[in-house]
């Protein structure tokens, strides 16, 4: 079965497949009892994953087209007639949702929800993950607490909008570590701190605004300013962080609402931004009157440092929201953030809160207000950071050994390695090559606005597998990278590379 294939477009590769499927059952094309192709042979024949494959058949299967049927496949299914119509009446077809969509809808990526599907596949290997080692997270804690404070009708009531009052408190104590003065009356509990970039960006930013963001940044961040229509202008950045001297400029054409950051262990980069640098942005906020979101969810992964200085507690005229979250620390399925704002800001908030989930869901909130309160937190990140040190070193290492023309910078923390590929290497190949021997990592052109400017870096997590699945996925990844470059190199391709900016 041949498809066409359009990679460059918005629409996700299993939509397409699934559209045009879907178009040849409904015209009479693909009759009842046909049998579509095997997942692979599909896959193969169309040079796409086979997973994509799979996604568009249970796309199928929803909109009751095709069934799978054990011994012969995924079958086109009869189109019936509704009994109570004239036989002359046509049947009623599936709804067709997509011209309804909103049209900002069509530029959004489906890059994370197909990392996440891939990655739960049990025989992956992901280099792709946003989240810690699950056999580091501190389930015997957790249960303790559980028995310890049976369930009551508090944890099954409403909470405050604005968060248990008692957790509040307990951020409140947690910031002091971060040298973060504020009270519990100033904090507000997130479902996870994706949830405020959501809120600042629908609380300032309309279609043809502009906001100003890091190149690379945290995609999904990308993806909720691009669903406003807003125009988002990226700034390169050097090992100090965001270059000022560009951002000035940008500032002055673009007027932007505010000013997206990750100043610790950025995500993908991995990059803290100096003190040097933290004092200039303020100084720059100041004078051009521009707020700045910081978004710190990697502060506490610190190998070789404490949590570095937030950007909050140097900002003297309450310019700064800032965001925060327990997710990469301790796991992510509580879904429990935090953002501290100045009380206008905390006002829109709130209503937006009331509007979308109402409040973070109260047992959990409990939970872990306990754990914080009974000192668990500290030991916790005490047990987890040598390890990560552990993984960090040994991916870092690996690379250096294997593969001297795949270029990164050490970080101090976080959860990546931010890697320069040969520009022999096709990104698109390389992914199809590792997928295929059950490795998935993220391509970094999702990380830029553009995403073209991302074609020969890749982040690789290091924190997610144990170490020796690690390396395991790592060498699969360097011999992809060779094979590539190999066989590019003996077609005339340059391999030169360009300087890190």
């Amino acid at each position: 079965m041949n498809l066409t294939i359009n990679r460059e477009a918005a629409t996700p590769v299993y939509l397409q497949i699934a559209s045009q499927i879907k178009g040849q059952i409904l015209s009479g094309n693909l009759p009842a009892g046909f049998i579509l192709p095997p997942e692979r042979k599909l896959a193969e024949f169309n040079k796409i994953s086979r997973t994509t494959v799979n996604k568009a058949y249970e796309e199928l299967k929803a909109l009751g087209l095709v069934d799978a049927q054990t011994g012969r496949g995924t079958v086109v299914t009869e189109q019936k007639v509704p009994v109570s119509a004239p036989k002359k009446q046509q049947p009623v077809l599936p709804m067709s949702w997509y011209p309804l969509f909103d049209k900002r809808m069509a530029s959004l990526n489906d890059a994370v929800s197909e990392i996440m599907y891939m990655g739960n596949q049990n025989r992956v290997i992901s280099l792709a993950a946003g989240i810690g080692d699950p056999d580091l997270y501190p389930i015997a804690d957790f249960q303790r607490i559980q028995r310890e404070q049976p369930i009551t009708s508090t944890h099954l009531n409403f909470s405050p909008v604005e968060g248990y009052y008692p957790l509040r408190e307990s951020i409140s104590q947690l910031m002091e570590s971060r040298n973060l003065a504020v009270t519990a009356k100033e904090i507000m509990i997130l479902s996870g701190s994706m949830q405020g970039i959501d809120f600042a960006a629908r609380a300032f930013l309309s279609a043809g605004d502009a906001v100003i963001v890091e190149e690379p940044t945290f995609l999904q961040a990308i993806e909720c300013f691009r669903a406003t229509g807003a125009k988002i202008i990226g700034i390169p950045m050097d090992q100090e962080g965001m270059r000022l001297d560009v951002l000035e400029a940008q500032i002055s054409r673009y007027k932007p609402k505010f000013i997206y950051t990750i100043p610790n262990f950025h995500n993908p980069t991995g990059i803290t931004m100096s003190m040097a640098r933290r004092k200039a942005l303020l100084k720059l906020a100041y004078r051009f009157q521009v707020p700045i979101l910081e978004d710190d969810p990697y502060g506490d992964i610190a190998f070789d440092q404490e949590h570095p200085l937030p950007i909050k507690a140097l900002d003297a005229y309450g310019y700064v929201i800032y965001l925060s979250t327990l997710s990469k620390a301790l796991f992510p399925g509580l879904r429990i953030g935090w953002t501290i704002a100045p009380e206008p800001v905390m006002k829109k908030f709130l209503l937006l809160k009331q509007i979308t989930d109402l409040h973070v869901n109260t047992d959990s909130q409990i939970l872990v207000d306990r754990y914080l309160r009974d000192g668990c937190y500290g030991g916790h990140l005490m047990k987890i950071l040598p390890l990560y040190r552990k993984k960090r070193d040994a991916a870092a290492e690996l690379l250096r050994q294997e593969q001297s023309s795949i270029h990164f910078d050490f970080p101090a923390g976080g959860f990546y390695l931010w890697c320069r590929l040969p520009y022999s290497v096709p990104q698109k190949k390389l992914l199809a090559l590792c997928g295929e021997q059950g490795v998935i990592y993220t391509p970094g052109n999702v990380f830029y606005p553009q995403e073209s400017d991302g074609e020969h870096w890749v982040r690789l997590n290091y924190t997610y597998e144990r170490i020796d699945r690690l390396r395991q996925g790592l060498m699969v990844f360097i011999k992809s990278v060779k094979k590539l470059s190999e066989w590019n190199g003996t077609r005339g391709v340059s391999t030169g590379a360009r300087p890190i900016v």
